[in-house]
């Protein structure tokens, strides 16, 4: 093979399997991380539903004790993030500590999470969104109309340059914040008929049988934080910024969260936040902001609170699109998909197998919907419960496996005493992260609202099990079959770099054929 045709190939390669660098910098990843945990969204839905359900009053606790856990988890993540950058981010960690196999199988298990997320929220914006319309408009839509209609919007940005996906993502962001702040301000200033109380903070509220599910509920309000990671590839100083943006939205959503929750107690009282959750459901954050804030904010909180679930799908989508387009580079997933485009420099290919995807999503629930006409519950039931604790599973068993694949990274590394408290901390929150796996599975039924011995119980955690054997099955094949895939698994561009330093030594040695379709096999600590 010519040297002209080697450096063809290697540019045609670098420019096409890398993504834009230098697109993002601390404030704009921080923005784009805290998207994905919707400020507003959370507080309004998850927060009253925990109550509701768990009966537990000390949820602000469980904000700060899961902050705790996390934190300790993004010791080790964090970490990991200088010395692998990678839009792959957990499959490519688990590969670099685990092995190439177990990287396969993450890197599926990630594709499955990340995108029942979002197809969670799909099915609550269409609702919502519906129930505008509906209000001030008179109009009747069904709920799919406006969600398939998410799709294609987010679609066209997940395709355009990151930041100005980053643009969106932060003024939707602030302006959701901001709405939340100004009503906890509102409930310390007009407190309600127990004033200003801090029982939610007492260790004695977290006593009883639902203390594991309200883990459950909880820490999925802080997915999102870890996808800072995915960005590397696009970040300024990205073995800086990355570490520094997962702290900085641990801590941010650690107390935010511990806020909101804690102003709804202050707001009800702390004796009646459990039957009022039950009683006004993901109505109960409007009904106080209407008797506080008055008609306007409250219609305002409305508008942001669907505008916000919009920003989450946007981050989703944009975090799926990585992750589709690191497999295809490490040949995961078809080569096709592994490509960017050449305007915007942006995961394209990925974006547009995604929309695809969540086309058909919505449009498998909007076909088996069988909801009388006008009753709009079921898109909330089936899409946004039902997906969204499957993806929050997945998560969860994404971070644990990650926490175990950090530890043996840094050991085989011959790792000294200034890791030993990354290791440590990665540790325990391995043990912490499994336990709650187990509450979450034993509990499936009661996180989907299903009765005790539903099939649902068992179905919907299974398919987080099903994307593991499948994972670890195309990790074993590629490993028999092309083990030169398999070796470059969670490489990412570092392959190609590999190749093309190789494709060259060979140009420059007469008599040394070059092939760049066949890289070295670097160890699997290679940084």
């Amino acid at each position: 093979m010519s040297t002209g045709t080697t450096r063809e190939i290697s540019t045609f390669k670098g420019r096409e399997r890398r993504l834009r660098a230098g697109r993002i910098g601390v404030a704009g990843l921080l923005l784009s991380v805290v998207a994905a945990s919707a400020p507003l969204m959370v507080t309004a839905g998850v927060m009253p539903t925990t109550y509701g359900t768990m009966g537990i009053v000390g949820q602000p606790l469980l904000f700060v004790l899961l902050g705790v856990v996390l934190t300790l988890f993004s010791f080790g993540y964090a970490e990991m993030s200088r010395h692998v950058h990678n839009a792959g981010a957990f499959y490519a960690y688990i590969a670099r500590g685990l092995g190439g196999t177990a990287g396969a199988a993450a890197s599926v298990v990630a594709l499955v999470a990340y995108s029942a997320m979002q197809f969670a929220i799909y099915g609550i914006f269409g609702h919502e969104f519906s129930g505008l319309l509906r209000r001030h408009l008179g109009l009747g839509v069904d709920w799919w109309v406006p969600a398939l209609a998410a799709v294609a919007v987010v679609g066209v940005l997940g395709w355009l340059k990151i930041d100005l996906n980053v643009k969106v993502l932060g003024a939707l962001l602030l302006v959701e914040c901001a709405m939340v702040v100004v009503f906890d301000i509102s409930c310390l200033g007009s407190p309600g008929p127990e004033g200003v109380s801090f029982r939610a903070f007492d260790p004695t509220t977290l006593g009883g049988a639902g203390l594991g599910t309200a883990l459950c509920f909880t820490i999925a309000a802080f997915v999102g934080f870890e996808q800072a990671a995915v960005y590397a590839e696009e970040a300024n100083r990205p073995q800086v910024v990355v570490a520094r943006v997962t702290f900085l939205a641990v801590g941010f959503v650690a107390l935010f969260f511990a806020l909101g929750s804690w102003a709804l107690t202050i707001a009800t009282g702390p004796s009646r936040i459990v039957a009022a959750s039950r009683e006004q459901g993901t109505g109960l954050l409007f009904a106080l902001t209407q008797d506080r804030l008055g008609t306007t904010f409250t219609d305002l909180t409305h508008l942001f609170y669907v505008t916000g679930m919009f920003a989450a799908m946007l981050s989703f989508h944009n975090v799926v699109a990585r992750y589709a387009f690191a497999m295809g580079r490490d040949g995961l997933l078809p080569a096709s998909v592994g490509r960017t485009s050449d305007g915007s420099g942006a995961p394209a290919y990925g974006s547009l197998l995604q929309s695809a995807v969540s086309l058909l999503a919505v449009a498998v629930f909007a076909l088996t919907d069988d909801r009388p006409r006008g009753d709009p519950t079921a898109p909330v039931i089936r899409l946004f419960t039902w997906m969204g604790n499957v993806g929050a599973l997945g998560v969860i068993v994404l971070m644990a496996t990650a926490s175990a694949a950090v530890i043996v990274f840094f050991v085989r590394r011959g790792a000294g005493r200034a890791q030993a408290p990354r290791l440590v901390a990665s540790g325990a929150a391995c043990a912490a992260l499994l336990g709650i796996v187990g509450y979450a599975v034993k509990d499936f039924h009661v996180l989907v609202g299903a009765t005790a011995g539903s099939a649902l119980g068992w179905i919907l955690p299974g398919i987080i099990g099903a994307a593991v054997v499948l994972g670890v099955i195309h990790g074993l094949v590629l490993r028999a079959v092309r083990p030169e895939l398999h070796a470059r698994i969670g490489l990412g561009n570092e392959a190609f770099q590999l190749e093309k330093a190789a494709a060259s030594a060979a140009a420059a040695t007469p008599g040394t054929p070059a092939c760049p379709g066949d890289p070295p096999h670097p160890g699997r600590s290679s940084s």
